[in-house]
């Protein structure tokens, strides 16, 4: 057994050698329950010894929460040079971070699933044998440390106390780290408190890779050439090494909140989504609640923070980026937002598409990758129609409208609290959580997939989802532009085989129907474009009438046109008053080409086939019947010829 393998006792280790020294924050003014070092979990603390014999860290430091401790990180990281205070009569208690340009996005590359066997990881992951990563990554964390902090950090994903809260730990040298995961989570004592009285725990290892020698300089942005992010399903444990990027370096998100919890939610009975979460209010004052996939930089945070423009119709936020989803005591669907913070792509993120986001980050924001206005406030693209006249970008340069390139990196980010929000609801962090009335699945088509189609049951809408495809964002690297598959937005987040998780959502269904009312499940596509190009809906604020639509379907009040995709509006029943939208582009925005239904099936075939024999037979029925109602459109359109 070696230093990364779990122990197999609980029993905290000693170690006669020199240890380093230990630190906590000291008159802590946070009301959370201070646990005292005596009290500590044994198991926690055998797991910190460990790993600091390991990567040799100069100093190890409890994170407890508190606003004192926040504000001598946030200092500290200013006097490094990684964060720059903005001005803080525009922007109060803000900063700036510029990345190293070789660590600006998730790696899905160096991303890995290490399951016992290769099958259960699936042909869309990344696999390697758990002795073989274990293997690569000793060498690596060993001293990696060096010359660091150890950052002992215990958080909780949802709201402490809920019974659909999970627990974590997570060992970093990044400040920059603690502070992201204080906005992110429910960070520190009261997090530890419940590890305390036998809350399970998810243990998480993350280092920059950049071990500094006696008296060598830091750099503002350490990280290293070499990455990796390696998830254990069966021990419930993440490894990070080399990167201090977003979901890279803050565990508690992607890694756990996704694809390790997507494992915990198969074998424990539940669901957890790369979805947002919404509460929309009719005018007549009745409430629902949807939640919604969409992959990254598709308009997740816009929908989040819609607000309508058809007048006595609202929405609040209760997550913008991923959800968990439970089959509650009274057999309903119900949701939480495991996250307390917003981890938005800032680019065209503005005044005019999304007001309600730039109005949460009016202060305590953390920006990264954006540019830096003269004033000392931030830029991106989309913030606002003009840009001003001088700015220096993410990059530390100098930059004019005439430079010829992006000011902010495209996958620039901010890091804001939810409650912040001016559009957060009440039951945000119900630790109940709140019923799920309809479930959406979006992507980014240019043609085909329609404005909304409604699925015809559970099947069709597990169907939906696993055929969802857009077109390749700068959240991810790739190719931007290229279509790809990404079935309920979750194919660089699910922790084992998507074939697998599509029967768990399959199965998940028939629970569901057996105890209570099964959410309907529809498709958007805003990215509609017309032969010439154009977008063909305007979109944000608009996107509201697609939603009171849905509402309509809740109620039983509005008629669907069956099509091979399935049920879009009646025409008229689709709310388009006041909007300029010629009827040709109403027209298109629905309309289904045959040969493209036909080439959509064949690709889905295609896509079907990388999952071999393990495929769900119902996802297979299912495209039979998309192949058979084709064949009828075809007919039929052959017959009015």
């Amino acid at each position: 057994m070696t230093l990364l393998d779990r122990p197999r006792t609980t029993a905290p280790h000693r170690t006669p050698d020199a240890r380093p020294e230990i630190t906590t924050a000291a008159n802590s003014p946070s009301s959370a329950p201070v646990v005292l070092e005596a009290d500590r979990p044994a198991d926690v603390v055998a797991f910190v010894e460990r790993i600091a014999r390991l990567t040799t860290p100069d100093q190890i430091h409890w994170v407890d929460g508190s606003t004192r401790e926040r504000h001598a990180l946030l200092q500290q990281l200013v006097a490094a040079g990684t964060l720059t205070q903005l001005n803080p009569d525009i922007r109060p208690y803000s900063f700036l971070a510029r990345s190293d340009e070789r660590d600006v996005a998730r790696v899905e590359e160096r991303t890995f699933i290490c399951s016992e066997r290769e099958e259960d990881a699936g042909p869309t992951n990344n696999w390697m044998a758990p002795e073989q990563m274990r293997a690569e990554l000793e060498p690596l964390f060993t001293g990696s440390m060096r010359g660091r902090t150890l950052y002992v950090v215990p958080f909780a994903m949802g709201p402490i106390g809920s019974s659909m809260t999970r627990y974590g730990v997570q060992l970093t040298d990044s400040p920059y780290v603690v502070v992201s995961m204080g906005t992110m989570t429910r960070l520190g004592s009261a997090a530890l408190a419940q590890i305390v009285r036998g809350q399970s725990w998810v243990p998480a290892v993350h280092s920059v890779g950049a071990p500094l020698n006696n008296g060598q300089k830091d750099v503002p942005w350490p990280c290293n050439e070499t990455k990796y992010i390696a998830h254990f399903p069966k021990e419930r444990e993440i490894w990070s090494y080399g990167s201090a990027y977003g979901g890279n370096a803050i565990l508690a998100k992607k890694a756990f909140a996704l694809r390790i919890a997507s494992v915990m939610a198969r074998d424990e009975g539940w669901l957890a989504e790369h979805m947002l979460l919404i509460k929309v209010t009719s005018p007549a004052g009745k409430k629902y609640h949807m939640a919604a996939a969409f992959p990254s930089a598709c308009g997740k945070t816009n929908l989040a923070m819609l607000t309508p423009t058809t007048p006595g119709w609202t929405v609040e936020t209760i997550g913008d980026d991923i959800a968990w989803l439970h089959i509650g005591k009274d057999g309903r669907l119900r949701a939480i937002n495991p996250e307390a913070g917003f981890f938005g792509v800032a680019p065209g993120t503005g005044i005019s598409t999304n007001r309600t986001a730039v109005d949460t980050l009016w202060g305590n924001t953390i920006f990264t990758n954006v540019a830096l206005r003269e004033d000392g406030d931030v830029w991106w693209e989309g913030l606002t129609d003009t840009p001003p006249a001088r700015l220096i970008d993410w990059r530390g340069e100098e930059w004019t409208p005439d430079s010829g390139r992006p000011a902010a990196h495209p996958n620039s980010r901010f890091t804001v609290a939810a409650h912040q929000a001016p559009s957060i609801a009440d039951t945000w962090d119900d630790p109940e959580g709140v019923v799920i009335d309809a479930i959406i699945f979006g992507g980014r088509r240019r043609a085909l997939a329609p404005l909304v189609v409604e699925a015809r049951d559970w099947d069709h809408g597990v169907f939906m989802g696993a055929t969802i495809s857009s077109e390749q964002t700068a959240a991810a690297e790739g190719t931007v532009g290229q279509l790809r598959r990404d079935p309920f937005a979750m194919l660089p987040f699910a922790g084992y085989n998507m074939a697998d998780y599509f029967a768990h959502w399959l199965d998940f269904g028939k629970r569901l129907r057996r105890s209570a009312r099964v959410p309907r499940v529809f498709q958007v596509n805003w990215f509609r474009k017309s032969p010439e190009g154009k977008f063909l809906w305007p979109g944000f604020g608009e996107n509201g009438r697609v939603i009171e639509w849905m509402v309509a379907r809740l109620e039983s009040e509005a008629c669907i046109d069956e099509t091979p995709l399935g049920g879009i509006p009646r025409q008229g029943e689709l709310n388009v008053a006041g909007l300029d939208l010629p009827e040709e582009d109403l027209t298109e925005l629905f309309r289904m080409d045959t040969d493209e239904l036909e080439a959509e099936a064949d690709d889905v075939e295609h896509f079907f086939q990388t999952f071999g024999d393990k495929l769900p037979a119902e996802l297979r029925h299912q495209l039979s019947h998309l192949r058979s109602r084709v064949r009828a459109q075809r007919e039929a359109e052959a017959g009015t010829a």
